[in-house]
């Protein structure tokens, strides 16, 4: 299982998450085991929204590899997006850090997003 956390370092595991993933700086890309261990982390510096607009991001994180995208929030397009890209959005909007949120997401404590969850902006 990989996963993509929004982040605004390089710092992979020790980075602040990312409020927007859009306009993350950063991805760190999390690997877990079939236990959920974490196994391997990687940051990936995200393409310029300003460039290449959200539709730029969207295709950039289908080429990443990852299975799942765990976000703070997201609008509906990109929510759509991805999952019909085969990636399921998280969304968890309380823990800062991008280390904590990922051994959330081993522990199971983190939810599908649903549209009725998606920004309005």
């Amino acid at each position: 299982m990989k996963l993509a956390i929004p982040s605004e370092t390089d710092a992979q595991l020790d980075s602040i998450r990312s409020g927007h993933f859009g306009h993350t700086p950063y991805f760190t890309i999390v690997s877990y085991d079939e236990d959920m261990n974490i196994v391997d982390t990687e940051a990936v510096k995200n393409v310029d929204h300003d460039q290449h607009g959200c539709g730029g991001v969207i295709q950039y994180v289908l080429t990443l590899g990852v299975d799942g995208i765990l976000t703070v929030g997201m609008g509906a397009r990109p929510l759509t997006a991805f999952t019909q890209g085969g990636i399921t959005v998280y969304s968890e909007r309380e823990t800062p850090k991008v280390g904590d949120a990922a051994k959330l997401f081993a522990e199971g404590k983190v939810d599908v997003m649903g549209l009725d969850q998606a920004c309005h902006h």
